[in-house]
């Protein structure tokens, strides 16, 4: 029964909230000042450590022809996108995850498909109490 409830659950978290009549998403405030726009959180593909929450934004800035914010700035936005954005929200979704993962992309791609043309980072944090600790993949 708990495994039904945990697939309903990231059913519904991956459906992006203005597919439920809620207005688009504002852009979203990271220290580069990049503008960055979430796109969903995916629950529903278990990782290697259980259950794992993975938070998908949209950062045209990143892009790898006319973007202005390489890796290593973007890895700032992303551990600041964990603990302001993800963290809150998971804490009551109802089982918590093992995992967050963070990811960016210069355009909206469909979780799970290639995209060679796109510029995607991706960084994954351990829960440890209220903070997100970057764990290498």
């Amino acid at each position: 029964m708990l495994r039904f409830e945990i697939v309903v659950m990231g059913l519904m978290l991956a459906t992006p909230a203005w597919a439920l009549g809620n207005a688009p998403p504002e852009a979203i405030n990271v220290p580069s000042g990049q503008a960055v726009r979430f796109v969903e959180v995916v629950m529903n593909a278990p990782g290697t450590t259980g259950l794992v929450a993975r938070f998908r934004f949209v950062a045209p800035a990143i892009a790898k022809h006319g973007g202005s914010v390489d890796y290593d700035v973007a890895t700032v936005d992303m551990e600041h996108l964990c603990n302001s954005f993800a963290l809150p929200r998971v804490a009551s979704t109802g089982p918590r995850p093992s995992q967050i993962i963070i990811s960016l992309a210069d355009r909206d791609v469909p979780f799970g498909e290639a995209a060679p043309e796109a510029t995607q980072f991706f960084e994954a944090y351990q829960i440890d109490g209220d903070a997100c600790i970057w764990e290498a993949f």
